[in-house]
């Protein structure tokens, strides 16, 4: 079974591609001191505002140019990628506890119990996500730490409802009924029994909602109560860049390619290891 995944896996053009750049941004992200040469936090007035070494009056000392501070672009970049990672991964952590503890509780317990989690659904899905996010971490404070718990406190519902209805299928079948007969406890049958078989799905979301949590925060970034300066942050970048972006696009430009690029391999992962893992369920 593990070959035949495999084969699949090197088969899937996108999975690759997903992957591939998944594995050039982590190690762009952890090597950052050594590719990018430069302090992120370093200014320089007198070089501030300089173009790419592609474009006219740039210099090869900043590859992509400078802020408005005389910050090396290249430098942020890279370690800015650390901060979405870490966010990222941080954050889809968060709701993977959180939606699949709910998820297996619902559709594993039944009755009153998914009753009070469906309510709880129902109420988080009514919710503004992006405006609660940007009072919570007001009113907490913005810091790295709060981003991640926030973020991740409020993208949990796919993983509640995906493992709600998987539990519900699987408590029924044979293998559940021959734990519980030789005296597993719940807790037992859930961690030994559900929760393997529950892996896959689990595993695909996670992948897809590091993208959501990226993308969420870059907006909270954007609109100042997410990552706070000095801290180099995408989404930051971009704000700080907005007002120069029609006269030096690069400041928009770059953060904003490599948030696309992030999310789209987050992406393409999520989506090929769903069609590696049940493709007899894909055309």
């Amino acid at each position: 079974m593990t070959a035949l995944l495999l084969r699949r896996m090197l088969r899937h053009k996108g999975f690759l591609t997903g992957l591939a750049l998944m594995v050039l941004l982590a190690l762009l992200a952890a090597f950052a001191p050594l590719v990018a040469g430069h302090d992120p936090f370093g200014q320089d007035l007198a070089h501030r505002l300089m173009p790419p070494a592609w474009s006219a009056g740039g210099s090869w000392t900043h590859l992509f140019g400078t802020d408005h501070l005389g910050r090396d672009y290249l430098a942020r970049l890279l370690y800015g990628a650390r901060i979405s990672l870490a966010i990222g991964l941080g954050a889809a952590s968060v709701g993977c506890a959180i939606g699949v503890t709910l998820g297996v509780c619902a559709g594993y317990f039944g009755g009153r119990v998914d009753q009070a989690v469906s309510y709880l659904l129902t109420c988080q899905l009514a919710l503004p996500g992006l405006l609660l996010a940007m009072a919570l971490v007001f009113l907490i404070g913005p810091s790295l730490a709060v981003v991640i718990v926030v973020i991740g406190s409020l993208h949990w519902s796919y993983y509640l409802v995906v493992t709600r209805a998987a539990t519900m299928q699987l408590k029924r079948l044979d293998f559940i009924a021959a734990a519980q007969a030789i005296g597993e406890s719940r807790l037992q049958v859930i961690v030994h029994e559900l929760l393997p078989n529950l892996l896959n799905p689990i595993l695909v979301i996670f992948t897809l909602e590091v993208g959501v949590a990226v993308l969420a925060e870059a907006a909270l970034s954007f609109l100042g109560v997410g990552v706070q300066p000095p801290t180099p942050s995408w989404g930051l970048m971009i704000a700080e860049g907005k007002d120069a972006m029609f006269f030096r696009p690069w400041l928009v430009v770059l953060p904003g390619a490599a948030l696309f690029l992030l999310v789209m391999a987050a992406n393409l992962l999520g989506d090929g290891l769903r069609d590696v893992t049940a493709p007899e369920s894909r055309n």
